[in-house]
């Protein structure tokens, strides 16, 4: 119909324009942290080296969803590879939640009692941190698999992929729906808002904190919550009502189409979030620059040695 032509052309165009500007940017956050994370690994950079991890796994997959779109939301793969596609999907998604509050609790902790924290601060919490949120999101994205090959083995032959489930398939998947959206997206939230405000509180009322570094941590807290407001309270709010109606709402597709924006987004909490990020931005950027520069220059004096 009509209406699956735009909706197709919408996610396909989505799609694309997330993957155009989330790949290089995470692909610069990754390089910049994990030159860090190699030399003088802190636990702020692991967290973010895994965030941009969880992008860069989301953006490889992307294309998938872009064939998804290109014919018109049908899957012509094969089945097991649109469960794969889907549990790296969501899993993704609920991974940044739990990390980016990682991060507000190491922002927070930092600020509100510095010197228990700097004695405390080890990198191997952060790793342990960091393999325990990307078990709680596997362990209930996994949820994709029993829904598709456990459940209701019917549907292994349809064309739509991860949608259009049966009465059986509902009784299991929307009370987990709901359970997720509380668990890895609203109680994450929660302790984020609490963490960054605390962390401007404090900030706010230390007169020798530097007026920028007040404008760095407003930035931070701005820019996590913008991520949260923007790309997954919609789609968890859906899940949400989908449990209360015992139905998926039809916006869900459009709430979900926010969450691709999180790839684009996380750069910029990397920049207010780690001067490992912004210098090693800084750089590269000069480095291209000069590269070009460089390359015009000796363009110039090759074509005025051809002249004369």
């Amino acid at each position: 119909t009509e209406y699956d032509c735009v909706i197709s052309e919408l996610l396909l165009g989505v799609y694309i324009l997330t993957f155009l500007i989330g790949l290089p940017a995470n692909c610069l956050a990754f390089y910049a942290f994990s030159k860090k994370v190699s030399k003088n690994p802190a636990p702020t950079d692991i967290l973010l080296l895994n965030l941009t991890s969880s992008d860069l796994l989301f953006l490889i997959f992307l294309p998938l969803k872009m064939y998804e779109a290109r014919h018109g939301v049908h899957w012509y793969l094969p089945r097991t590879l649109c469960s794969i596609t889907s549990f790296v999907f969501f899993t993704t998604i609920y991974t940044s939640s739990l990390l980016l509050m990682a991060v507000s609790v190491d922002r927070y902790l930092g600020v509100a009692f510095p010197i228990h924290y700097r004695q405390l601060r080890k990198s191997r919490y952060a790793v342990a941190s960091s393999v325990f949120i990307w078990l709680t999101s596997g362990v209930h994205c996994s949820v994709i698999f029993v829904t598709e090959h456990v459940l209701d083995k019917r549907n292994s032959t349809s064309d739509i992929c991860y949608e259009n489930f049966t009465a059986k398939q509902r009784s299991v998947l929307l009370p987990v729906r709901f359970e997720m959206s509380v668990v890895l997206c609203f109680v994450p939230l929660i302790i984020c808002m609490f963490c960054y405000l605390k962390c401007i509180h404090i900030l706010y009322t230390q007169p020798r904190i530097s007026p920028e570094k007040k404008r760095k941590a407003i930035g931070m807290a701005v820019g996590t919550l913008v991520v949260f407001l923007v790309c997954s309270v919609p789609f968890n709010l859906a899940q949400v009502v989908g449990f209360i109606s015992n139905n998926s709402p039809k916006w869900r597709q459009y709430a979900l189409l926010l969450s691709t924006f999180n790839t684009c987004l996380d750069p910029i909490i990397f920049y207010f979030s780690s001067s490992t990020f912004r210098n090693n931005t800084k750089h590269s950027v000069f480095a291209v620059l000069r590269l070009h520069k460089k390359e015009e220059l000796e363009g110039t004096s090759s074509r005025d040695g051809d002249q004369n």
